[in-house]
């Protein structure tokens, strides 16, 4: 009873985000316009669909794929968020925390300067996946030790990860001209604005491939979670688990970092909330996750557009604002559980 509420709670949220992402913002739309826009596109004559070409462009050149890349990188980050948090056995992993979003944005404003971004939306997203595994890669080496994954050890990585990384962000924008400079900062931001269609295709293919990845990886997550040792008594192979992971959660976090820059928190916060409301098994946290993603995200780009009539905040802060005091929430807790650091 509680899953069918909690994802009919989802849902609803989820459609009522979209209906008001499409509706607010600087030009006002009617709903009878967004639904007669979207009849007219499924081929469905109907007398609400506004005359005004101005209007039409708004919802399908502005809105519409703003609101799908919201949709899709909420739930990248999200799905990427649990799978990291499942692998380490800890609630604090995330890919904003521990530096995974800034290697991935390392990469995509390494191939801004080098000018790869002329070969198309992928090189960017193949630059940024590339940054993100080696991210994943260095948190996953240095912080695992006797099969489990220390509080202290895991910040600290992500610390050092995340210098690293902004020491690369500012040689790379030192060396970049005016315009690949400003694009640089907008990845460090986090910011929706400018989504094409082309880009939520590319967003869509990797997201909803990772998502159902990770879907399918939920059993041996679950397994994962009785121990390592017990795990392998029932035949799972751990290594291969983590190694396919940590691909997924470099995709996952790279194809969402090289379209809209770092957006901290979503990967912590989400799946922490949905694992209270239904519990450690992770099919369902996995969805739900993906989905709270998604309403997260569309709230957050809803806010950052409306708050401040005539401007756009960057929605990298707002999420940090949200995420910043749960952070701060889970290690009080963690320490209080564990009477120390470790």
């Amino acid at each position: 009873m509680k899953r069918v509420i909690v994802g009919a709670s989802l849902g609803a949220l989820l459609l009522g985000g979209i209906l008001a992402s499409a509706l607010l913002g600087q030009f006002p739309v009617t709903p009878a316009e967004v639904v007669g826009s979207l009849l007219r596109a499924a081929g469905v004559p109907n007398g609400w669909a506004p005359g005004d070409p101005i209007t039409e462009s708004t919802l399908w050149i502005i809105r519409f794929p703003r609101i799908m890349m919201a949709i899709l990188v909420g739930a990248a980050l999200a799905t990427a968020g649990a799978v990291m948090q499942a692998i380490f056995g800890n609630p604090l992993a995330e890919p904003g925390v521990v530096g995974v979003s800034s290697g991935a944005a390392l990469g995509a404003a390494t191939a801004i300067v080098l000018g790869v971004a002329v070969l198309g939306d992928y090189a960017i997203a193949v630059f940024a996946f590339v940054g993100g595994l080696v991210a994943t890669l260095l948190v996953y080496l240095v912080s695992r030790a006797n099969g489990r994954t220390e509080v202290v050890t895991l910040l600290l990585t992500g610390i050092a990860v995340n210098a690293f990384a902004g020491a690369g962000l500012a040689f790379v924008l030192f060396v970049a001209d005016t315009g690949s400079r400003e694009q640089i900062i907008f990845w460090q931001l986090g910011e929706l604005n400018g989504s094409l269609w082309s880009e939520v295709a590319v967003v869509a293919v990797v997201s909803v491939v990772g998502v159902i990845a990770a879907i399918l990886l939920a059993r041996r997550y679950d397994l994962l979670a009785l121990g390592e040792r017990s795990a392998r008594h029932l035949g799972l192979d751990v290594e291969r688990l983590r190694i396919v992971s940590i691909v997924l959660v470099a995709l996952l976090t790279g194809v969402a970092v090289a379209f809209v820059g770092i957006i901290a928190f979503v990967g912590l916060v989400v799946p922490h909330i949905m694992r209270m409301l239904l519990g450690p098994r992770h099919r369902g946290l996995v969805v739900a996750s993906a989905f709270g993603g998604a309403v997260l995200i569309l709230a957050a780009d809803l806010l950052a557009r409306t708050i401040v009539p005539g401007a756009g905040l960057p929605i990298g802060m707002l999420t940090s604002l949200v995420g910043g005091p749960f952070f701060f929430f889970l290690l009080w807790r963690q320490r209080r559980r564990s009477g120390g650091w470790a």
